[in-house]
């Protein structure tokens, strides 16, 4: 019998939208193993997203589901000191097999807003699976493109249907009331590893969506009206990206937007405000019925859903609010089993993580969709 102290639970932080077998092995991809889809392409598709979320709508989107659609729980190895325990050997076997490729984005430096001297790359994203509409956390990455928009493989794609999100956008630094004050972003296409879409494989549970150019509602003639604000790097900046990093030797800060309730039935926490972990060392850790097999952890941590896709910085500048990207929520977790979640976990970001990366970084939109 595992003792009440000893006994760890992983949750989703989706609560999956799923609920999947669990596999054996790790792939280690290749860059054709990146799986793309589109969401909305051209500047119709666009106004019919944009449409969808008017500003009433809007206002009231906190009251969403914060991708809560079913809590699943899963034991784990994982255990030790406060540096964390030695990797596990299937994680220590597919970091070595993805060390043996080379990559072009092993790191990308981090990028203030065009004429500012702070970012302010972290935000929500708002999304609908059949009629039920959720949000989660997210963040903007720099990019060639000016457009890319990093969160959990879970708030974009649902394994189990083979189906995308529909009507997805992202609003950074959101407002309390419905407040878009960087703009509104919609989905272009979703760029994801396809161990993740194929399976629901949570060490790939990232994805990098390119986003169009952002617009805000404004009121004309008794109505609303789109108006241009531009790429969405200009306006908030972007977030570097680190890969290959190896737990324990780094800190890392985590970022999200949490609402959901916890293991005791408590909601500490209403998503409407940024918040942050405390920095701290990070560990590998394990959840096999979600086959995650080369997960990073960050303790202590109360995070619970809504903070999923939320950023991971590594140096975060206070002043300027910049860093760069090394990790996104994933999985919360009840490590000894008492009222409250006590640590969050991300997937690896490596060589894999870079090859995803890039694809939504070479991905075009329309110059004009307003």
């Amino acid at each position: 019998m595992i003792s009440r102290a000893r006994h760890v639970v992983a949750a989703a932080l989706s609560g999956a939208l799923l609920m999947l077998p669990a596999f054996t092995g790790i792939a280690t991809a290749a860059p054709n193993e990146v799986f793309t889809v589109p969401l909305a392409k051209t500047a119709a598709d666009v106004k019919r997203v944009a449409e969808y979320w008017k500003p009433d709508k809007l206002r009231k989107a906190d009251l969403f589901s914060p991708a809560t659609p079913g809590a699943q729980a899963a034991p784990t190895r994982s255990a030790g000191g406060a540096a964390g325990p030695p990797a596990p050997a299937t994680a220590t076997a597919a970091v070595a097999a993805a060390a043996k490729r080379t990559s072009a984005a092993q790191t990308v430096a981090p990028v203030l807003p065009r004429d500012r001297k702070a970012a302010s790359t972290m935000g929500k994203v708002f999304f609908r699976f059949g009629e039920k509409e959720f949000w989660c956390s997210a963040s903007a990455v720099a990019a060639k493109n000016l457009s890319v928009v990093a969160t959990a493989g879970h708030c974009v794609y649902d394994p189990r249907q083979g189906k995308p999100a529909e009507d997805w956008i992202f609003v950074p630094n959101p407002g309390a009331n419905g407040e878009t004050p960087e703009g509104i972003y919609v989905g272009s296409s979703i760029s994801m590893h396809e161990d993740w879409s194929g399976k629901g494989d949570y060490d790939y549970d990232y994805a990098f969506v390119t986003v169009h150019r952002g617009f805000t509602w404004v009121t004309k003639n008794g109505g609303f009206v789109r108006e241009d604000v531009g790429r969405l790097q200009d306006n908030v900046g972007g977030l570097g990206l680190e890969l290959n990093k190896k737990p324990a030797t780094y800190t890392v800060a985590a970022f999200g937007y949490p609402a959901g309730v916890q293991p005791d039935g408590s909601r500490p926490h209403d998503g409407r405000k940024l918040l942050m972990c405390r920095p701290g060392p990070t560990r590998w850790t394990v959840a096999p019925n979600l086959d995650l097999q080369k997960g990073v952890q960050l303790q202590a941590c109360d995070f619970s859903p809504g903070a999923s896709g939320g950023p991971w910085v590594i140096g975060f500048d206070r002043d300027r609010w910049i860093g760069s990207l090394n990790g996104v929520n994933s999985l919360t977790w009840n490590r000894d089993a008492k009222g409250s979640y006590d640590a969050v976990s991300s997937p690896y970001f490596d060589n894999d993580t870079g090859d995803v990366y890039r694809r939504a970084a070479t991905q075009s939109t329309p110059p004009k969709v307003t």
